[in-house]
């Protein structure tokens, strides 16, 4: 019993967080207005609205809230100057899912990249490293156990990874034992979100053609709005990210997916 309220708990709090957008979406931002409509209190709203915030999902003006700006990508420098310690926990994690003699997909982006750093650290043998992403390439290249192949296509200017017909021809020729993606969004029913359709379709292709997919993501990735393109994932797949947050890992939890959370390892 001990263990079915909190669950409780944390679907009626995500569901009322639910309910708060669909409010400020349809034009409701005052937080006297959105308690009333809700029937909660006005410092249940801040708390709820502060965490939205946190994710993305709306920002607080003096006295209520918006919801965010149109989802803009990023450059990889600027990437790289963000949330870096959590991103080299989430890469040390994920590099644990690689074994001796396996055939991995990595993607492009920063967070791929500290797992890249990760496993150079790592002792491996007859490991084969296909990958999107020119610096994760060139980073990797000449390391003991691992050899590197690079997909060619055309190149995003923000991740600097290869996107095409190009790219989805050299992914038709591997089959992987584990896909590792990053993504600008994750969602527990969407998949990946990614600024372009043609991004989020190699990352989609790289998850079919292996047995395992993981997806790395710190907490800035859950409940961002403005992505229109997604990569639907393979049924079962796994989640590595930062943040224990119950709210934000039920959907996932609720739909199957595997969540290793680097909050846990740190207590």
């Amino acid at each position: 019993m001990e263990q079915v309220t909190p669950r409780r708990t944390h679907r009626a709090t995500r569901s009322r967080r639910d309910a708060l957008v669909s409010l400020v979406q349809s034009g409701t931002v005052r937080v006297e207005d959105i308690a009333a409509l809700l029937e909660v209190s006005a410092s249940t709203v801040r708390r709820d609205l502060a965490a939205l915030e946190s994710a993305g999902m709306v920002s607080r003006t003096y006295g209520g809230a918006i919801t965010s700006a149109p989802y803009r990508d990023r450059a990889l420098a600027d990437r790289l100057a963000l949330n870096t310690a959590e991103k080299a926990g989430i890469g040390r994690a994920a590099v644990d899912l690689v074994h001796d003699g396996a055939t991995v997909f990595l993607d492009a982006g920063s967070t791929t990249m500290a797992f890249v750093e990760a496993l150079r650290q790592r002792s491996v043998s007859d490991v084969t490293v296909v990958t999107r992403g020119l610096e994760n390439a060139l980073l990797l290249v000449g390391c003991d156990g691992i050899d590197v192949h690079v997909v060619g296509g055309r190149l995003t200017t923000a991740s600097h990874g290869a996107t095409g017909p190009l790219a989805l021809e050299a992914l038709g020729r591997f089959s992987f034992d584990l896909a590792v993606l990053g993504c600008d969004a994750v969602s527990a029913q969407l998949g990946v979100g990614e600024p372009t359709l043609e991004e989020a379709y190699v990352k989609e292709c790289a998850a079919n053609r292996s047995d395992r997919s993981a997806v790395l993501a710190d907490r800035s990735k859950f409940g961002v709005t403005g992505i229109s393109s997604w990569a639907r994932l393979p049924e079962t797949w796994t989640l590595v990210t930062d943040t224990d947050d119950a709210d934000l890992l039920a959907p996932f939890e609720e739909a199957r997916v595997r969540v290793l959370s680097t909050a846990d390892s740190s207590r």
